[in-house]
């Protein structure tokens, strides 16, 4: 039985795996170059709505933006112009290191913790009312990374820009006119958890010892500023600039307590905030442009094109006709696809993961603390990045589980055992790490072990290193997957089959998340996460030279590691090495089938056992077609896999119908509604990643050395279509054009990928390229 590790032994480790850690999320950086010009906007890109967001539903309505650490909802109203504004890192609680009654972890705001608001700002223009103005209009520039808002009031245009920017480190509000106009109104900044501050200003501390801060600055042309009571007043001013930075003292190092005790992040967003106010409104814009731009531009899709009379409405109304008149719109489905990707760009770099909301909060009780699940929300928030062009927005999840891997091994070696703990080793022996279904930044796990989902993490990390063929990547995320092998070499029991006689390797108790029973042994969704991270280790050791011994071990282990069959009674996949189906039938989960996706073990090419594969099918088929958004993206994935276009096509259909009442679809923003319960929804950020994943994999699937060309193209995209800058495992970027639903030209460029097969329609060829350059194919249909 392993010894837990001694405070030097964990220290030695945090110590070394700090050194592989990112900087502090919020920290001094020097200034950014200043491009002379952006790039121009391009109308594609553009969503838009003709009216402002309710201030009391901003999670519904409001308008996202984010610089990869700071994000902010806006309401966009012409008197009344309200951010709420967030850090990834501004988390209540702490370690949680400790169990409860049943062996498992707390779960709690205090204890666990929670995601919270960092701040609100508002600026209030008296007499700017919505009743006032004509020609309201605000639009979200997804390519840009711009929020603009124009109304006319007396005649004259009036025009606010909003931006938060990664150079600089800012959220930027720039109002402007045309006509001879002038702004009056007051600037206010208030913290969300008691603070008392400055106009300007104000700083916090939370009880686990978490200090946090944020400031302002404001000026104008033609009028006055100045500070006015709790805010800032500002007078008759052509133009106005109000720039905010905000952030706190945690720093990704398990050996200082995730904290940098040097930092004062009150002083910091002070300096920042000056930084950015000595820069003109249009510099600064240039900068953020350029910099969102370098991102965003790496990937582009058409569907197909929508008729005159769709592009006429708003998105809002677009979505709600998409829903009632069942016609395709492909220039929408493809937006909502650069949607997530803007998601993706605004919320995940530098800093903390993105979790169940990302960096968009309205309160600061979010459902399940907006934590970081990791049997499925995690995972699925990262399927997109490598597919989409925007593998450097992975590194955020990289830097995370490498941070926090020294708090998982000692969390494991010390409390894993605990008789209390229903899913403790039977075998008595302990190694390695795993992980809680939640976790959250302190190296704390939260509510029930998770045995698997060390598995599950370590494969995500990989699957990064396949499309990228990083090698420094892999050596960073190498001990992670060494560590999850121990944990399961200790873990596995050897079971006798009863049929054959045969003896196999099964997972000790668990259960199917989030299904159920409580104790089951060798369930289908540990046997198949298990399977893949043996494999994927071994090729990591050879990849890079190491433990050749114990890859032979792990590969022995893997051999012998009962893999999951059919129900003579149900005809499905078993969940539980049990003919009968233990659970609800249509459970929103589809654990059993992370073999067909994200795994690729159980493929239809006729490379896996067709019993398998039907059986596969008949247990999706029952799932049904109608779930949660994630729910619905997991099951589209899986139906592309499977070559089922019309339904995973019914699926993403599904996602993009109006949430109303609470329900289950899309809000009027394109965040997607959970319903929690009837008549309450609330924002998940889940679905806005896995459907625009599911969109890509119908449109490519790959696999090292393997390539499929429109393997899930539904009837709605045949027509004709474009995907440029798609990544595919094996190290490539793809350009693919179709046309009556045969590609007719693909180019292929290696990121580090010399030799794949590709193919569509059952016809492959053998392509061979350098790494760097480029070949380029075409007549596929004859």
């Amino acid at each position: 039985m392993q010894r837990p590790p001694s405070r030097r032994g964990f220290l030695a480790l945090a110590a070394a795996t700090g050194a592989l850690a990112a900087t502090p999320a919020f920290t001094a950086t020097a200034a950014p170059r200043r491009p002379a010009e952006a790039p121009a906007a391009d109308a594609r890109h553009q969503l838009w709505w003709r009216a402002p967001a309710d201030e009391h539903s901003l999670i519904r309505q409001g308008l996202p933006v984010g610089n990869g650490r700071l994000g902010a909802l806006a309401g966009n109203d012409p008197g009344r112009e309200l951010l709420l504004v967030t850090d990834a890192t501004l988390w209540t609680g702490g370690r949680n290191d400790t169990l409860d009654a049943d062996g498992q972890f707390p779960y709690g705001r205090d204890d666990f913790g929670s995601l919270t608001l960092l701040a609100r700002l508002t600026v209030d223009l008296p007499d700017h009312d919505l009743s006032a103005v004509t020609g309201y209009r605000r639009t979200l520039d997804l390519a840009q990374g711009v929020v603009t808002t124009s109304y006319v009031r007396s005649g004259v245009t009036y025009r606010r820009q909003l931006f938060a920017s990664r150079p600089d480190d800012v959220i930027v509000l720039h109002f402007s006119q045309s006509g001879g106009g002038r702004y009056t109104g007051t600037v206010t900044l208030a913290g969300t958890h008691g603070e008392h501050g400055t106009a300007d200003s104000f700083a916090g501390s939370f009880a686990g010892g978490l200090r946090y801060g944020a400031a302002i600055a404001a000026h104008g042309s033609g009028g006055t500023v100045r500070t006015a009571g709790a805010g800032l007043e500002f007078t008759g001013c052509r133009e106005l600039t109000v720039v905010l930075s905000g952030g706190t003292d945690y720093a990704p190092n398990p050996a200082t307590h995730y904290r940098d005790p040097a930092l004062d992040p009150r002083e910091l967003a002070r300096t920042k905030v000056r930084a950015a106010a000595r820069t003109s409104a249009g510099a600064l814009l240039r900068t953020h442009i350029a910099d969102h731009r370098a991102l965003f531009d790496r990937f582009g899709l058409s569907l197909g094109t929508s008729s005159a009379e769709q592009r006429a409405l708003d998105t809002w109304e677009r979505i709600q006709a998409r829903a009632r008149d069942n016609e395709p719109d492909p220039e929408l489905e493809a937006a909502y696809v650069q949607f997530g990707r803007y998601l993706m760009i605004a919320g995940s770099r530098g800093s903390l993961p993105l979790g169940l909301q990302g960096p968009w909060l309205d309160g600061n009780d979010p459902d399940w603390m907006a934590d970081y699940h990791t049997d499925i929300n995690l995972q699925m928030n990262y399927w997109m990045a490598d597919r989409t062009g925007l593998s450097p927005c992975f590194d955020a999840l990289t830097d995370y589980c490498v941070a926090q891997l020294p708090s998982w091994t000692d969390l494991t070696a010390r409390l894993f055992d605990d008789p209390r703990n229903r899913y403790r080793n039977s075998s008595g022996e302990n190694a390695g790490w795993t992980v809680a279904i939640s976790t959250n930044p302190y190296g704390g796990g939260g509510w029930w072990w998770h045995p698997a989902g060390n598995a599950w993490l370590c494969n995500s990390l990989f699957e990064h290193y396949e499309y990228t063929r990083s090698r420094a990547h892999l050596e960073r995320i190498y001990p992670l997957l060494k560590g999850a092998c121990e944990f399961w070499e200790a873990r596995l029991l050897t079971h006798t089959l009863p049929d054959s006689g045969r003896e196999v390797l099964i997972a000790d108790s668990d259960w199917s998340p989030e299904h159920g029973p409580l104790d089951a042994k060798g369930i289908t969704y540990a046997q198949e996460l298990v399977h893949a991270l043996f494999g994927n280790y071994r090729t990591a050791a050879a990849e890079l030279g190491r433990d050749t011994a114990y890859a032979r071990t792990v590969g022995a282990l893997r051999d012998r590691l009962h893999l999951p069959a059919v129900s003579p009674t149900t005809g499905w996949l078993e969940e539980w090495m049990s003919p009968d189906n233990l659970g609800e039938t249509t459970h929103r989960h589809l654990s059993p089938l992370v073999g067909l996706f994200p795994g690729d073990r159980i493929r239809p090419d006729g490379t896996t056992p067709a019993e398998i594969v039907a059986g596969a099918t008949a247990l999706l088929t029952a799932r049904g077609m109608n779930s949660f958004g994630w729910a619905n993206a997991w099951r589209a994935l899986c139906w592309a896999r499977l070559k089922n276009p019309e339904k995973a096509y019914r699926l993403i259909v599904n996602n993009l119908r109006p949430s109303t009442g609470g329900g289950n679809g899309t809000a009027p923003n394109l965040f997607d509604i959970y319903e929690v319960e009837p008549g309450r929804g609330i924002f998940q950020i889940d679905a806005n990643f896995g459907t625009p994943t599911a969109v890509t994999e119908m449109l490519l699937y790959s696999r090292p050395g393997h390539l499929e060309l429109l393997p899930a193209l539904p009837a709605a995209w045949s027509a004709a279509g474009s995907l440029t800058g798609a990544g595919a495992r094996g190290g490539f970027l793809v350009d693919l054009h179709w046309r009556d639903g045969t590609p007719t030209e693909v180019r292929i460029r290696s990121t580090g990928g010399t030799m794949a097969s590709v193919g569509h329609a059952g016809r492959f060829r053998t392509v061979r390229v350098r790494p760097g350059e480029a070949v380029t194919l075409r007549d596929f249909g004859r």
